[in-house]
């Protein structure tokens, strides 16, 4: 009765009647294979959803081939690298989640002295994001302005110039200014560049070799997926290259499908905090739509009762989901060329991988 009960969600997900009678006959695969062609459907050029647990790794995908070392840009799934580092500071004692930004960062940020380092982590700090602002978002063409340098404090005047969306701690608000503060954090605890600590702390011990925090450069390295979206004319434009310093710690990094896997697997593991600080980044606010945000993670409840770990990442042309559940298995989904979130496509996807058998 659950499977069929989960059969009948997928085929409303994925919108289509002749989904219930397909995946009514099939296996997870065959159902996982079915939502990744629906997915790669009008103006997406590439889809693909990789599960990897301890049985190995099946890699899905429709359209343009990507290989598990097909680089790609990851957008708001930076976050998490940057929460890992904060948190390994905390684990170090080198800072305090409860202790205001003031602290570390005093006169940088507007009523620092009453927002904690916990709330900018969960996106409770009420500050505002500076990506709300005309032209400053990387979700929208840009043009030529695409390829512009913006360095973090001028992300940070923008979101200054604007008041608070509410009280720290009163309320959740997504919002990339967080992050940039939290780079600056990092740079301010460890002496170097928020880059390199990630590099030094989480890229080389886990040996991620196909990631990478570009900075200003606006390539991908080859093989790298490519991406289109469309201008404000609407025509179709080729978005793969692009300055992502717009985003800098809130969502500049390029990574792989294989990367990803391996560092999702080590953070939920245990592997780069200590069982207590990731139990303290695991405690979460709602923000709607089955997802929950902790320090720097999302959990994504889903309608077999499993609860799934991780993050969503959207950059003009390149959608990213990457969630753990039970036994360590990881699902991986990357979309290029997409119009949208494909929030019923991941909803879809991740109910087949994890509760369909």
């Amino acid at each position: 009765m659950l499977r069929r009960v989960l059969i009948i969600v997928l085929s409303v997900m994925v919108g289509l009647p002749v989904g219930a009678a397909l995946l009514l006959v099939a296996d997870r695969g065959a159902a996982i294979g079915f939502i990744v062609d629906r997915t790669a459907g009008g103006p997406v050029t590439a889809a693909v959803l990789q599960v990897s647990d301890r049985r190995g790794t099946q890699i899905w995908h429709a359209g343009e081939t990507v290989t598990p070392r097909t680089r790609f840009r990851i957008g708001s799934v930076t976050k998490t690298f940057v929460a890992a580092v904060v948190l390994q500071l905390a684990d170090e004692g080198i800072l305090d989640l409860d202790a205001p930004i003031d602290r570390a960062l005093p006169d940088v940020v507007p009523g620092g002295r009453s927002i904690t380092v916990g709330q900018l982590l969960n996106h409770t700090s009420g500050l505002y994001d500076y990506m709300k602002e005309p032209g400053m978002s990387t979700n929208r063409w840009r043009g030529e302005d695409r390829f512009r340098h913006h360095a973090p404090m001028e992300l940070l005047a923008a979101a200054f110039s604007h008041p608070p969306y509410f009280a720290p701690g009163t309320g959740f608000r997504y919002s990339n200014t967080n992050y940039i503060v939290l780079g600056a954090l990092i740079e301010k605890m460890t002496g170097m560049p928020y880059a390199d600590a990630v590099r030094h702390r989480i890229l080389d011990p886990l040996g991620l070799h196909d990631t990478s925090l570009p900075g200003d450069d606006p390539t991908i390295g080859a093989p790298a997926v490519a991406a289109r979206s469309t201008s404000g004319s609407g025509a179709t434009v080729d978005v793969t290259e692009q300055n992502p310093s717009l985003d800098w710690a809130a969502g500049e990094m390029i990574s792989t499908t294989m990367d990803l896997s391996t560092y999702f697997g080590a953070l939920m593991s245990g592997r780069l905090l200590s069982a207590a600080m990731l139990e303290r980044m695991k405690q979460t606010v709602p923000m709607g739509m089955g997802f929950h945000y902790g320090l720097g993670i999302q959990r994504f409840d889903l309608p077999c009762g499993v609860k799934l770990w991780g993050h969503g990442g959207e950059l003009l042309g390149y959608l990213t989901y990457v969630f753990v559940g039970p036994d360590d298995r990881v699902m991986t989904m990357l979309v290029a060329s997409a119009p949208g979130d494909s929030f019923v496509e991941f909803a879809a996807a991740a109910a087949a991988v994890f509760c369909l058998r």
